[in-house]
């Protein structure tokens, strides 16, 4: 019992440290994807492990609907095509499996969020570089102080924890957050 009690309250914390230093930063993040629709822009989610689940699930709440029903948002999470991936990885290497793919999807005025608990997945960093060469405007959801990738973002989110777990609970929550603008302030 004490250890349950003891992760759901650092679990909590953490939430608690996003809440005071995040707001604005997630503010800006929203209405930079705001704008992006807007224009007629889309969303590309990335990441790797647990961080490409979460790309799956977010565009699947902005595909789909998060709360309210409305018209279908454009989002893409690049590691869902199986048979892309692995001929990426196996004809050229992992490390560009998600620029390739920004190369055949972004355009000018797209927003490429990227997303790693460490900040230093090379292929995450290589998809953003590559994103911002399109035209892409580019945020990092990252823990750890940022790594790399929060250097190269134009909008880093830096969740306040080094514990993977409790980085990976607040993206979810961060991303949830961002459904939730997106889709208050789009479809009124």
């Amino acid at each position: 019992m004490n250890t349950i009690k003891q992760q759901l309250l650092e679990s909590a914390e953490v939430k608690r440290l996003v809440a005071e230093n995040l707001a604005k930063e997630i503010a800006e993040a929203a209405q930079m994807i705001i704008d992006s629709y807007r224009s007629g822009g889309k969303l590309i989610l990335f990441g790797n492990g647990g961080s490409a689940a979460d790309a799956q699930h977010l565009a699947g709440e902005l595909v789909g609907r998060f709360l309210k029903e409305r018209a279908a948002l454009p989002a893409i999470a690049l590691s869902t095509n199986t048979s892309i991936l692995t001929a990426l990885g196996n004809d050229y290497d992992f490390d560009v499996i998600f620029a390739r793919q920004l190369e055949a999807w972004v355009k000018k005025g797209d927003v490429v969020i990227g997303i790693s608990t460490s900040g230093n997945s090379k292929n995450v960093i290589l998809g953003i570089e590559k994103a911002k060469r399109l035209g892409a405007q580019t945020i990092g959801l990252t823990g750890r102080g940022g790594g790399q990738l929060a250097k190269i973002v134009r909008l880093a989110l830096i969740v306040p924890s080094d514990d993977t777990p409790r980085i990976q609970e607040a993206h979810i929550t961060i991303g949830h957050i961002l459904c939730d603008i997106v889709e208050r302030t789009l479809f009124v």
